[in-house]
């Protein structure tokens, strides 16, 4: 079934869009789920956890595109189980935060113009990025991947992908210093 079809059954409160979203979609929500809490039980419970947001958000969000909406939805879940100390903790998650940490502003402010102005910043920054750089990135800082990993999917060393996200911290805080948005 298409995505269009998924959420319209949502709409519709059909209980099959549940279904139907797990047996499209299940594996790699899972996929991304594990990469941050690695542990199946925990990504399990995230997973369940976004079907439950999914229903209760659908309608009134009527979302284009329905991965993209899931997938948010999911790694939002997780990386907050993460952020509790329910999973187990995995040095390359840690380290990911660790490495953003004097770049981003936290997410303490309560200001939703200052979390939109942040996320459409971080989209601009991201669109300015090679698409190498944007693979990296995203590799690293979405979806939790170990530099190795990053090594491996792109063909290249450990040091380059590195490196490569060292240059991209500094070229992030200068282009939201830029931007007016200052750790």
């Amino acid at each position: 079934m298409n995505d269009a079809g998924i959420v319209k059954l949502y709409i519709e409160r059909s209980e099959s869009a549940i279904s139907e979203t797990a047996e499209k979609y299940g594996a790699y929500c899972m996929s991304v789920a594990n990469g941050i809490v690695d542990s199946r039980q925990d990504a399990e419970e995230c997973v369940n956890d976004a079907y439950l947001r999914v229903w209760n958000s659908i309608p009134p969000d009527n979302p284009d595109n329905l991965k993209a909406y899931l997938t948010r939805i999911v790694r939002n879940i997780a990386v907050d189980k993460y952020r509790r100390g329910a999973a187990k903790k995995r040095p390359s998650v840690a380290a990911a935060f660790d490495e953003l940490e004097s770049v981003i502003p936290d997410g303490d402010s309560e200001l939703l113009t200052d979390k939109i102005a942040l996320r459409d910043a971080l989209n601009r920054f991201m669109f300015s990025l090679s698409p190498r750089e944007r693979i990296i990135f995203m590799r690293r800082y979405f979806y939790m991947d170990e530099t190795k990993s990053i090594a491996r999917r792109l063909t290249t060393t450990d040091t380059s992908v590195r490196v490569t996200l060292s240059k991209l911290r500094r070229k992030l805080k200068a282009f939201l210093e830029k931007e007016g948005i200052e750790k």
